[in-house]
């Protein structure tokens, strides 16, 4: 199976201080990647120097086996942010013309969407289950039901990388479980490449299938399915870590709908 990303003796740091060093990996399509480190491990620091928003000082990353220097196929990725901790309520959009503004590329300037459109955005709006709001103002709904709305937003452009940072902050312990279990779905059923930045390690230890852990003593690739204690994160952190047990029981599709 193809590589979709590789990260190549990448370096990174601000100012004089070294954040990110010598880090090496690939990600092959139909992966959920989960990235876990302490704070100021350079987590989101990688996320943006794999969307070109930073310049690695050394080292490259390439997506779809090209340089992201030259890389023109951005379409082709997605990307969730914290919105649902800084995105403004009073925003006058609806749920249908937020999702809809990841088409303007398709629908061109000064021009009306057709119906073709609308059926995308329907479609992408059921695959989070968010169909029934798509008349609703985005600044009502809850932090967890804006970020599916986001994810909405960024299935009806038919990526085939999502990356996420830190997607849960701003909401509450049960809509992270179902937008984990949402993401799960998503990734198994359509194939799509899921990369996610995440504070939360005992539920992505949960769905995804590989982990990058981020520490004092650099990267290295840990396997999900050997489980993690709070001593082993708590050495390669650097300072004491209880994890805390979640219940993917909860993640069901009827739950996922009502958060």
């Amino acid at each position: 199976m193809k590589n979709l990303v590789e990260v190549n003796n990448l370096n990174f740091g601000y100012h004089n201080s070294l954040v990110l060093k010598d880090i090496n990996f690939t990600v092959k399509k139909g992966d959920f990647l989960g990235i876990i480190g302490a704070n100021g491990s350079g987590k989101s620091t990688l996320i943006k120097m794999m969307l070109r928003i930073l310049d690695p000082w050394s080292g490259e990353i390439k997506l779809f086996g090209e340089n992201i220097q030259n890389l023109k196929s951005w379409n082709k990725v997605g990307y969730i942010s914290q919105k649902a901790n800084s995105f403004n309520g009073s925003f006058p959009a609806t749920v249908e013309e937020v999702v809809l503004a990841n088409l303007y590329y398709q629908i061109g300037p000064f021009k009306l969407p057709q119906k073709k459109h609308k059926e995308m955005v329907f479609n992408a709006l059921e695959k989070v289950g968010m169909q029934e709001y798509r008349k609703s103002l985005i600044g009502s709904l809850s932090g967890g039901q804006q970020q599916r709305v986001f994810l909405a937003r960024v299935l009806v452009g038919d990526p085939e990388i999502l990356i996420l940072d830190e997607p849960t902050v701003g909401i509450d312990l049960k809509a992270e479980e179902a937008l984990y279990c949402l993401l799960a779905r998503i990734n198994q059923e359509l194939g799509l490449t899921v990369i996610m930045v995440t504070h939360d390690i005992g539920a992505i230890t949960i769905h995804a299938n590989r982990l990058i852990c981020l520490g004092e003593n650099g990267m290295f690739e840990h396997n999900p399915k050997e489980g993690m204690t709070s001593d082993f994160v708590s050495e390669f952190y650097g300072y004491d870590v209880n994890l805390h047990a979640h219940n993917c029981d909860k993640c069901t599709k009827s739950e996922v709908k009502s958060c």
